[in-house]
């Protein structure tokens, strides 16, 4: 049999950074073909290329025996190549029919939509999934997320898929939708369908897959029968052997000085009972794949998130963090995973985005900001950060992605903390600025500030961390206090599932 569907040598580069080299994959009609690797592998950038989002700068696609262009994800419908992804792209207020047609609707020869004919194409194909179609006329957002996936399956259908890829599908479904799942999946197998099922969770490639594909750094490490490769076999290629350069710590952590404590801390559906202590001038790595909840922790100890339960001690002293100008006082900086969206004000200068969060320091009796003291704590950090831009009046729109990231780091160093949280602090950044912001990071904690690290790249939790804790759906599975269990083997173990502890002697 050829294959239904085939990417033959793909190449993409985002900048300086290299997401897939010369990568080769394919699908045949009738099977599952699991893609895993860690965060950052390439996987998701393959899985754009096939569905039109990005375009490859090199390789090409062939689809049912043709080359093929794919220019946009209407041209991939239209061909027949569908994803259903983690969290499903809907139209909450708009009717299940609605969702199911919208963009190839069916209309009467007036030009007007046929609402019966798409009501009973729709029960038609929930009822091929075995759904019962009850709630057609029901809003998309009123659905459990399991359902959503559902209806965005019978989407697919609707569309003729011969090829549907998956995205994460069971990371935020209950047990029992992630069984109905799999249960629909085979059913689409037994019918001729190709399916691409991406997943961190290894343990579920033993149930649903016929071939699974390793990537890592953006290359296939190889593709195998499910049943003549190991779980161990899949984590040692997605880990690899890790080039980590060193970088020298002068002054180590004060492991007698507990400067945050975070106790049982909870909250449905995102973490559960989630414990640690960071100490004074310490990097704490904080370790995990998508969707295990390190930066939603993040978010709830600067106060963006309210949680279930649990306690927050700051220097032994019990604390409610409700917002996160709470957390500042308290001396807090949170550096967000999403600069963009969460960190700065794009259309304003580097001087306001860092001055911004120590406004009212800056203000004089009568309201007014002290101009001269702006510019002099601008100024300080733009030089050392050796931010590149003509003068701190620069807009951040116009700098580069790896200056931006320096601006968002003097922002919040601006505020002087005690405790400074990165989430993915070099994502999308060349490697020369990468090496500027590990050893201000490593400065940062000799100078007593406290750091937790989180980073879906190992080799950077690897390299700066004294210490690491490993999340997987939302628990703590891993603990390393010594630097020779930091490991890429025992981090990816942990990230997986596997409980392992290694604690400080």
């Amino acid at each position: 049999m050829e294959p239904i569907l085939k990417a033959v040598g793909i190449v993409k580069n985002y900048g300086g950074v290299r997401a897939l080299r010369g990568v080769d994959f394919d699908l045949y009609a009738g099977e599952v073909h699991a893609l895993v690797g860690e965060n950052g592998a390439g996987k998701s950038t393959l899985i754009k290329i096939l569905t039109g989002v990005v375009p490859a700068d090199k390789g090409k696609i062939i689809y049912q025996g043709r080359e093929v262009k794919i220019e946009s994800p209407r041209m991939a419908h239209e061909l027949g190549i569908v994803a259903v992804y983690q969290e499903p792209l809907v139209y909450p207020h708009l009717s299940i029919v609605e969702n199911v047609f919208i963009g190839n609707e069916i209309r009467k020869k007036d030009g007007s939509i046929d609402w019966d004919a798409e009501r009973r194409k729709t029960r038609e194909l929930l009822k091929m999934l075995d759904i019962d179609p009850y709630f057609i006329d029901e809003s998309m957002g009123s659905l459990s997320t399991g359902l959503k996936q559902l209806v965005l399956i019978a989407k697919a259908l609707n569309y003729n898929a011969r090829v549907l890829i998956f995205d994460e599908p069971t990371a935020i479904l209950t047990e029992h939708e992630a069984e109905r799942l799999f249960r629909i999946i085979r059913r689409l197998k037994e019918n001729g369908m190709g399916i691409i099922y991406i997943s961190h969770r290894i343990e579920e490639l033993q149930e649903i897959a016929d071939r699974v594909t390793v990537f890592r750094d953006g290359e296939n490490m190889g593709t195998f029968r499910i049943d003549q490769v190991t779980k161990e076999k899949i984590i040692e290629l997605m880990a690899g052997k890790t080039l980590v350069e060193k970088i020298e710590k002068k002054i180590q952590p004060d492991y007698e000085t507990v400067v945050l404590e975070v106790r049982n801390l909870t909250k449905k559906g995102l973490y559960e009972d989630i414990s640690f202590k960071l100490y004074k001038g310490e990097i704490l790595g904080f370790s995990g794949l998508v969707g295990s909840g390190r930066s939603e922790v993040m978010q709830t100890i600067f106060g963006l998130i309210k949680p279930d339960s649990g306690e927050i001690f700051i220097e032994g002293r019990k604390c409610l963090i409700d917002n996160p100008n709470t957390a500042m006082k308290y001396g807090i900086a949170y550096l967000p995973e999403d600069r963009g969206n969460q960190g700065l004000f794009r259309r304003l200068s580097i001087k306001v985005n860092t001055t911004i969060p120590i406004i009212d320091y800056l203000k004089r009796i009568f309201g007014a900001v002290d101009k001269e003291r702006e510019e002099k704590i601008a100024k300080e950090y733009f030089q050392k950060l050796q931010i590149k831009a003509p003068s701190i009046e620069t807009i951040i729109n116009n700098l580069s992605g790896g200056n931006q990231q320096k601006v968002l780091l003097a922002k919040w160093l601006a505020t002087n903390p005690k405790i400074l949280i990165l989430d993915e602090p070099t994502r999308g950044v060349d490697v020369g600025v990468k090496a500027q912001i590990h050893e201000e990071i490593v400065r940062l904690a000799e100078s007593g500030i406290s750091i937790i690290l989180v980073s879906s790249e190992l080799p950077e939790i690897i390299k700066l961390s004294d210490r690491v804790i490993v999340m997987h759906e939302g628990k703590i599975t891993g603990r390393f206090d010594e630097r020779s269990s930091i490991t890429p083997t025992n981090l990816l173990n942990a990230a997986v599932g596997e409980r392992i502890v290694h604690l400080r002697k």
